[in-house]
């Protein structure tokens, strides 16, 4: 990861100035600030990992930062995504976050893609940098975020964070595991909820992507023991790091001596999800009634089940009268407690759920079953504006 030293940037006298803390480092000095001047990384998402990513990699003086997300600053995001702030609720968050890191360091260039990272773009915009780091919070993205990196030879720093618990690695550096030797394959759609779904500690992204920050810094310097090899896992509520020593798979379809995969493929149908992780879920047209569409059946008293397959302490928070509790999880478990000649409506926070559970539903026969589209938060938009959204 290191420039040869005779082409590396000077610095200024105010760089020089700024960055006085790591020039005093005997690992950093003068041509360790160079090489970070000289460096260039591709963050992919500006949310909760990446907003400590990026803050960092700008402070440090890191010389060209892409970033890419396709997506805008939202009131949620703020408990836990501190690049942005209240006075960007709306914009882009590549834009957001760009201003940002040239508010701490105008001295840095940011690259914005404001856009969904895809095989028909990656490798265009993944050219010019050196290494990537994952600050991504789905599985199709990490997936082609991993065979990119092996197709490109950068290394790939990743973390992942969900409640109150995270990991990181460096996947394909120093001839390492990728992330595919590790999870060769999927998890099945619906098993491992999202942090829109489950939550995740607003602090805990700012330790995972410090970590992934850290370890770019390391791998852009040359020093130290990077976390190729070991992956870290992190318990916030029992303040414990442990490490898993990793193997390269030499039956990798990626990275082996005899690759499968030797080109980015469609990583949505690869993973059986979306990549957009949006919050408002929807069964499709036929299988979905609108928040409106339902309050106008409970106002005529026709006979409906509504059931609620949010978990117990969401309860807490929002509930539409007259509704069953059946946890997502328990749907199949508990289907004998529901009736195929019942008029059923299914809600949860945002219709993501509630749309799995359709799905288990139908498949064992039941046919007058709908979702609430965009879940109880719809509700709350659009019937009881007084009730809370989350």
């Amino acid at each position: 990861m290191t420039k040869e030293q005779n082409t590396l940037p000077d610095l200024s006298n105010e760089e020089i100035h700024r960055y006085s803390r790591h020039l005093l480092i005997p690992d950093v000095g003068l041509e360790g600030q160079k090489k970070l001047k000289a460096a260039s990384v591709l963050v992919v998402g500006t949310g909760g990992l990446g907003s400590p990513v990026l803050l960092y990699l700008a402070a440090a003086g890191v010389g060209r930062i892409g970033i890419v997300d396709y997506d805008t600053v939202d009131f949620t995001n703020l408990q836990r995504q501190v690049i942005h702030g209240e006075s960007r609720l709306g914009d882009l968050k590549t834009d957001s976050a760009r201003d940002r890191m040239l508010d701490i360091n105008p001295e840095i260039q940011v690259d914005v893609y404001n856009d969904s990272l895809t095989s028909e773009n990656a490798f265009e915009i993944a050219g010019p940098y050196d290494l990537i780091v994952d600050g991504t919070d789905n599985f199709p993205t990490r997936y082609l975020i991993n065979d990119l990196s092996v197709l490109t030879g950068k290394p790939n720093v990743y973390g992942s964070i969900f409640r109150f618990d995270g990991q990181a690695s460096v996947f394909n550096a120093d001839g390492g595991p990728c992330y595919r030797c590790i999870f060769p394959e999927p998890p099945p759609p619906g098993l491992v909820p999202s942090c829109a779904e489950g939550g995740v500690l607003g602090v805990l992204p700012g330790t995972i992507g410090s970590i992934q920050a850290t370890e770019a810094l390391k791998l852009i310097l040359g020093i130290g023991e990077n976390l190729s090899g070991k992956l870290l896992l992190y318990d916030a509520l029992d303040a414990s790091f442990e490490f898993v020593n990793l193997e390269k798979n030499p039956d990798c379809k990626v990275c082996s001596d005899h690759p499968e995969v030797t080109e980015l493929i469609d990583y949505e149908a690869f993973c059986g999800m979306p990549a957009h992780d949006h919050e408002e879920g929807t069964a499709g047209e036929k299988w979905d009634i609108t928040a409106s569409q339902l309050e106008e059946k409970l106002k005529n008293e026709e006979d409906i089940r509504l059931i609620d397959v949010r978990e117990p302490h969401e309860q807490e928070i929002s509930n539409i009268e007259g509704s069953e509790l059946i946890p997502m999880g328990e749907v199949a478990s508990r289907m004998s407690e529901l009736d195929t000649a019942d008029e059923i409506v299914l809600y949860c926070k945002s219709g993501t759920r509630s749309t799995r559970a359709l799905e288990i539903l139908a498949s064992a026969g039941f046919r007058k079953v709908k979702n609430l589209k965009g879940g109880i938060n719809a509700w709350a938009r659009d019937v009881e504006e007084d009730m809370p959204i989350y």
